[in-house]
């Protein structure tokens, strides 16, 4: 019994991280709005060793279009600028010698629609990861020796039932995300 539990613990945390994992992918499509989360991955080369942007600067949004990067040290700011150019994120950074400034341009509605199929393929990605688990979690069960058919079988049922709600979970986030991004 203990046996049955515990595969179906390990396959729910399995979902679980799917689900964490495509939230904090989606975190970093924009939506047409400035986001601390947009910079977030951006590492900086500080003292010959690569630091998280967030090590080296507080980075804040003063509006809605803009991002202000602070560094702690001064003599960082050209290294901050040149890591977010190379960092392929589509920003001009222009500084005044104390901070970054990062202009967020409105998103054409091309870009929108790239945005949210790039939202629907991360949640795609999801799904295939969740449906993993439950495959993972039934190969487990057809291991166990010992166990009645009837308590495997309703163990089955409650995998099942726990793929169904997380691969929902998946399509109402990639729902709201994709309404964030269209919404002009």
């Amino acid at each position: 019994m203990e046996e049955l539990s515990m595969i179906k613990e390990m396959v729910k945390q399995e979902m679980e991280a799917a689900l964490k994992h495509l939230d904090h992918a989606f975190q970093k499509i924009r939506a047409g709005r400035a986001s601390t989360t947009m910079v977030q991955d951006v590492m900086v080369e500080y003292y010959d060793a690569m630091t998280p942007l967030n090590q080296v600067a507080n980075v804040s949004v003063p509006d809605a279009m803009t991002i202000s990067i602070q560094p702690w040290d001064r003599s960082a700011i050209n290294a901050i600028e040149k890591a977010i150019v190379n960092s392929n994120l589509g920003f001009a950074p222009s500084n005044n010698g104390d901070y970054i400034i990062l202009n967020v341009p409105p998103l054409t509605e091309e870009r929108r629609r790239d945005l949210a199929k790039q939202a629907k393929a991360e949640s795609e990605q999801t799904k295939v990861t969740v449906r993993n688990a439950r495959q993972d979690g039934m190969k487990e069960l057809k291991k166990l020796d010992g166990i009645s058919e009837d308590l495997i079988k309703d163990m089955e049922n409650q995998i099942q039932e726990m793929t169904d709600k997380y691969v929902k979970l998946c399509d109402e986030q990639l729902k709201l995300k994709e309404a964030d991004i269209l919404k002009v």
